[in-house]
C-alpha cells in the first residue's frame, strides 16, 4: 500500500488538494465522503443479499477482474464475491483461495519482533547498528540513530526504495523481470545510496520542545526487521512466523513462497493495467522473494481473518506488548489524503469509524492485486476484501480505494450481519 498511493498523488495533486481527502477522521471531508459516513453510522443491519449487491457495484465500478469479502463475526462467516478468477473465461471467483497478502506481512513480522521483546531478547528501543553493523550507512543513513521501534513504525526515515526505480513500472519491464531473483538484502542497499527522507525522532517525544515523529512507509525498514530477526533468533523471519503464529493458530495455508513463483492450490488471477499499455498483464506467477519481510506473504481471507482477531483479541501478544503495538502516529500527508484520520503503530493501521470507535487492520497491494485487512479493538469482527485486476487510471483507482473502505467501515459498524 506504498508505491501506489505515491504515485498517484504524484500525478493527481492538482486533483487531490480538491478532494481534499479522499478517504477513510480528516480536518476537511468532501460532501460525498461526508453523507456516507452520517449513513453508515445510522445503519445496522448489512443482510448477505444486500452485501452481495454492494461488492456486485464495487466490481462494476472500480473495473476490478474479481473481488472476494470474507466477514468473520464470533464463530459466524459471511462471504461474497463477483467478477472472475480469470479473464475470458467464466470461472467465478473461488472462496478460499490463495493469494499474494503483500504488505499484510507487516502485521506478522511486528508481531515476532515484539513477543522476542517480551522475551527480553530485544528491545524496542535497540538501535539498529547494535544487530545489523554497518548496514544502514553512507548518505546519512545513522543505524545508531535508528530503532526497532522506528523500523515497525516507519517513522525512520528510510527511503522507501523499490526496484522498479531501476527496472521501470511497465509490461516490458514486468515480463523481463518476472522471474528474477533479488535479495531483500538488494532493497536495503538501495536504500542505502539515498539520503534519508527525514531524521529520526524518539517516540514519544522527550519533552514538549522536541518534535513528534515524521512519517513515511518504506518497504525498507521492515526488510532490515527480518534481518534483526534472523540475528536475533538463528532463523529466518519467515521460520519464526510459520512457529510462532502460523502453527499455534493453525493458519493452514499462510506461508512464505520464496523463490517460488506460483501459487499453490485454488486462486484467482491478479492483473494489472500498466501505465502505456492497452492490454491486461496476468501478474499471477512471478518471483516476490524481494518483498521479503515486507510483504512476499501468501494467505487467505480465512487465515487473515483469523490472524486479526487471535491479535487484537490478545492470542498472541502479552498486553504490554500489544499495547505497544497499538501506540500510534499519525500518518503522513500522502497517506492522509488516502485514508483521513489514519494513525499507525508497529505493523497495525489504525482507522476511525463513522459510528464511532476505530479498526486495525493493514493493507496490502502487490502489482494486479489489492488486500484489505481490519477488525475491532478486541478482535470480534473482522473482514477481508481481496480484489484483483489493477488499472494505470488513478482517479479510477482512488475511487475504488473510496469504495473498499466504505465497505469495511460499514460492515465494522453494523449491529447485526
Amino acid at each position: 500500500m506504498n508505491r501506489r498511493i505515491r504515485t498517484a498523488r504524484l500525478r493527481l495533486v492538482a486533483a487531490a488538494t480538491a478532494v481534499a481527502a479522499l478517504l477513510v477522521g480528516a480536518a476537511a471531508v468532501p460532501a460525498a465522503t461526508a453523507d456516507h459516513r452520517t449513513a453508515s453510522a445510522a445503519a445496522t443491519t448489512l443482510t448477505s443479499k444486500e452485501l452481495h449487491q454492494r461488492v456486485a457495484r464495487i466490481l462494476r465500478d472500480a473495473g476490478y477482474t474479481g473481488i472476494t469479502v470474507e466477514i468473520r463475526d464470533g464463530r459466524r462467516e459471511v462471504r461474497a464475491r463477483a467478477g472472475v478468477a480469470e479473464r475470458n473465461t467464466s470461472r467465478p471467483m473461488p472462496y478460499g483461495a490463495n493469494y499474494r497478502a503483500a504488505s499484510v506481512t507487516k502485521t506478522f513480522v511486528a508481531t515476532v519482533v515484539l513477543q522476542l521483546v517480551a522475551e527480553r531478547k530485544l528491545s524496542l528501543s535497540d538501535p539498529v547498528e547494535k544487530w545489523l553493523p554497518g548496514v544502514v550507512s553512507g548518505n546519512g543513513n545513522d543505524g545508531d540513530r535508528i530503532t526497532i521501534r522506528h523500523l515497525l513504525q516507519h517513522t525512520s526515515g528510510i527511503y522507501r526504495y523499490d526496484p522498479t526505480e531501476e527496472t521501470g513500472d511497465t509490461a516490458e519491464a514486468f515480463e523481463q523481470n518476472r522471474y528474477r531473483h533479488i535479495d531483500p538484502e538488494e532493497i536495503v542497499a538501495g536504500a542505502m545510496k539515498h539520503r534519508p527522507d527525514f531524521p529520526p525522532a524518539d517516540f514519544p517525544p522527550a519533552d514538549d520542545d522536541e518534535p513528534n515523529p515524521q512519517w513515511s512507509y518504506t518497504n525498507p525498514g521492515y526488510l532490515l526487521a527480518g534481518m534483526i530477526i534472523k540475528k536475533v533468533t538463528g532463523k529466518s523471519w519467515d521460520k519464526e512466523v510459520q512457529e510462532r503464529i502460523v502453527r499455534p493458530l493453525g493458519l493452514k495455508r499462510t506461508y512464505a513462497p520464496g523463490d517460488d513463483p506460483y501459487l499453490r492450490g485454488r486462486h484467482a488471477h491478479t492483473y494489472k493495467l500498466f501505465p502505456g499499455s492497452t492490454e491486461w498483464t496476468d501478474t499471477t506467477v512471478r518471483n516476490v522473494n524481494w518483498a521479503g519481510s515486507a510483504g512476499s506473504l501468501i494467505s487467505t481471507d480465512h487465515d487473515l481473518n483469523r490472524f486479526y482477531a487471535a491479535l487484537l483479541g490478545g492470542e498472541l501478544l502479552l498486553p504490554p506488548q500489544l499495547a505497544e503495538m497499538r501506540r500510534t502516529v499519525a500518518v503522513n500527508a500522502d497517506y492522509e489524503e488516502v485514508f483521513p484520520g489514519m494513525r499507525y503503530g508497529l505493523g497495525l493501521a489504525q482507522q476511525p469509524l463513522p459510528c464511532g470507535g476505530d479498526r486495525w487492520g493493514h493493507g496490502g497491494d502487490l502489482a494486479g492485486g489489492t488486500v484489505r485487512a481490519t477488525t475491532d479493538a478486541h478482535g470480534r469482527r473482522s473482514v477481508v476484501v481481496m480484489t484483483t485486476g489493477a488499472t494505470s487510471d488513478d482517479k479510477q483507482l482512488l475511487a475504488a480505494e473510496r469504495e473498499v473502505q466504505a465497505l469495511l467501515d460499514d460492515v465494522m459498524c453494523a449491529r447485526k450481519l
